[in-house]
């Protein structure tokens, strides 16, 4: 063992891991355990800093190949170990289809990429859903990888241009941090992936390790009193962390600055000698625990992800048999994979004999990612086809123009027409997304009717007057507040003969994110909200039709059908008790108020997806959801009888009379 060693960075190690699988795993109330990771990168650049500073000023010059060859011998083996098994067990676990997706993680992942092809993936609204991709966690890895490439240059330019030494560098981090603790702030409230994500705007977090390396030790080695009392804080700070934050915390901007300030008061106090926290964290098993901490990074989220895939309700005795799976492939990755393959004698004697297996290992990986997806694509049977086909294909509206429902930061409402032009009677839908998904048979039923349509869409905007809180903005949705008065009035001016209103209902929401109900009586407001709106119509003479929101599933419809289909169990066991799934209570409340409204009139379609007892994802068929709780368009479109029927013969017949 190195002179050098710090038992207690070890044992912070522990302590970051320790967070990250808890929270995922959800094993204790550690809403906040994601945390973790910012503490990994304070400590790599706390190591990594002192490493280079300590060269630099010794030798006037950086052995760059040395350098990368240890990253090399000391990451590379064990992740690309983990990534093939992942996709291994993806063949035996995952539908085709999902395999041809995540082997593309894979792919980026294997070249450290992986964390920007999150970011676009972030930004789509349809995306597959993020926790079931078995290799998204590589993203941490992927951002230290991209760190370890820039910060040398980084630190060597601050040796050429000003002069070698602490001062040089303290300058040069110091600017680098602030600024890009500057960016993340703000793009943490104004688009929150590439925050999270992109790696120059988690430099900070690295610089703040790189800049605790400048203290001198001698501070807290005299002041044992002191080293305590900070170790304490730092302790209570990353305690604070990974109690009071949580998912929909905007995060990592201001709110990250309590674990990374933590575990530098943690690192620095930790310099001078050993203190009762340190003492702590150097006990056996903080130290068993944090030498396995990067196996177990890479083994938990596989374990948990495709646990969870075949055992959809994990108890939490499954949780803790996840948790022994975790611990036994971590230990015999460590023991079998990393520690050989780092300690090689032959692998150490020159950068080169580590760098050309390293590049072999990562180019391996890619190909091996890349076979995997085609295979997986040869694989795509009749039946995978229409499953991926019918939850990739567009609503109407979409297939028209994507740009019919807005963004999240557009307010400016606008319209958009479908069936003739010159008809004399139009229909408004409007919603949200849940409104969308009905465009496909209500276009089609207006048509036939001699109505156009006239469409008001915003993604996630509800038509009830209600402020909600929007899941990837992390704060209220005053876009949408803005969009729905505006296009109130204009649906009132156009005055047509009737607006449709469906939106992803109250029960729906409580389902999904009980956190967005950041509100005190929520379901007070979203009564009054969804009576201000109908009565907005009703008062103008215009005729309003609410169409009751679909079920909510327990599962992703088109992976859990695909993957039933290709494991060999009927679609049914997707299926969800109706209990769960259709909000009957909010339904009936909502019943009441349209029907208290003079001029509105509620459609209750519940009948097509669900029976007395259960609610269905295959109906004759074909697929119904596209995910949890979007109509497939293939099935939207066998629904257009019902929707004429409901319309144009029922409501527009009532309004005649």
């Amino acid at each position: 063992m190195s002179a050098s060693f710090r038992p207690d960075i070890e044992g912070l190690r522990a302590l970051a891991v320790a967070g990250v699988i808890a929270f995922h795993f959800g094993l204790s109330g550690l809403p906040g355990g994601f945390a973790g990771v910012d503490i990994f990168f304070v400590i790599s650049g706390y190591l990594i800093t002192k490493h280079l500073i300590t060269e630099i000023t010794e030798t006037g010059r950086l052995n760059l190949w040395r350098f990368y060859a240890r990253r090399a011998r000391r990451l590379l083996p064990a992740a690309l170990f983990v990534i093939l098994a992942t996709l291994f067990a993806g063949y035996f676990i995952l539908s085709p289809e999902e395999q041809a997706l995540y082997s593309k993680g894979a792919m980026f992942a294997s070249a450290y990429m992986i964390n920007l092809w999150l970011i676009r993936w972030s930004f789509d609204y349809f995306a597959a859903d993020a926790t079931n991709n078995p290799f998204i966690h590589f993203w941490s890895l992927s951002v230290e990888e991209q760190f370890y490439l820039a910060w040398p240059a980084l630190l060597l330019a601050a040796a050429w241009l000003l002069r070698p030494g602490k001062r040089a560098a303290i300058i040069v981090i110091g600017v680098a941090g602030a600024a890009s603790f500057a960016a993340c702030a703000w793009l943490t409230e104004v688009s929150q992936p590439w925050a999270f994500y992109f790696s120059p705007l988690r430099a900070w977090e690295f610089a703040a390790g790189g800049l605790a390396t400048m203290a001198p030790a001698k501070i807290w080695r005299d002041r044992p009193l002191l080293a305590t009392l900070q170790a304490c804080l730092g302790l209570a700070l990353i305690a604070w962390a990974y109690l009071m934050l949580d998912e929909d915390s905007p995060f990592p901007g201001v709110n990250a600055l309590a674990p990374v300030a933590g575990t530098v008061l943690l690192l620095l106090s930790g310099s001078g000698g050993r203190n009762l926290p340190s003492a702590v964290l150097a006990l056996p098993p903080m130290q068993w625990l944090g030498r396995l901490s990067y196996s177990l990074y890479l083994w938990h989220w596989p374990v948990i992800v495709y646990a969870a895939m075949v055992v959809p309700s994990l108890s939490i005795l499954d949780r803790l048999a996840c948790a022994a799976l975790t611990l036994l492939l971590s230990m015999s990755t460590y023991h079998f994979i990393e520690n050989p393959i780092r300690r090689n004698g032959w692998l150490m004697a020159g950068a080169a004999r580590a760098l050309v297996p390293a590049v072999a290992l990562t180019g391996a990986g890619v190909v091996a990612a890349y076979g995997n997806a085609r295979f997986a694509e040869h694989n795509l049977g009749p039946e995978q086809h229409v499953i991926a086909d019918s939850a990739a294909q567009l609503s109407t509206v979409r297939a028209s123009n994507g740009g019919c429902v807005l963004d999240f930061e557009t307010v400016k409402p606008k319209p958009c027409m479908f069936g003739r032009k010159d008809a004399q009677r139009s229909v408004v839908l409007f919603g949200d997304s849940h409104a969308d998904h009905w465009s496909t048979p209500l276009i089609k039923a207006a048509e036939k009717n001699d109505f156009r349509v006239v469409t008001f869409l915003k993604s996630s905007c509800r038509a009830s007057r209600v402020t909600t809180w929007n899941w990837r903005l992390k704060r209220d949705y005053t876009e949408c507040d803005q969009w729905r008065e505006q296009s109130v009035k204009d649906i009132i001016a156009l005055h047509p003969q009737l607006v449709v209103i469906s939106e992803f209902s109250i029960g729906n929401v409580m389902k999904e994110s009980p956190e967005e109900l950041k509100h005190a009586d929520w379901q007070a407001q979203w009564r009054t909200g969804l009576t201000w709106t109908l009565q907005a119509f009703s008062e103008a003479g215009i005729k309003v039709a609410v169409i009751r929101d679909v079920p909510y599933n327990a599962s992703y419809a088109d992976k859990c059908v695909a993957r039933a289909l290709w494991r060999g169990p009927a679609p049914a066991t997707c299926d969800t008790p109706r209990i769960m799934a259709a909000n009957d209570d909010i339904a009936t409340i909502e019943r009441d108020i349209v029907r208290s409204t003079p001029n509105a009139a509620y459609i209750d379609m519940t009948d097509r997806f669900c029976d007395q007892t259960t609610c269905h994802v295959f109906i004759d068929g074909k697929l119904a959801f596209r995910d949890r709780h979007h109509l497939a368009t293939p099935f939207a479109e066998t629904l257009e009888p019902a929707v004429e029927r409901a319309l144009f013969s029922d409501v527009m017949a009532a309004a005649v009379k």
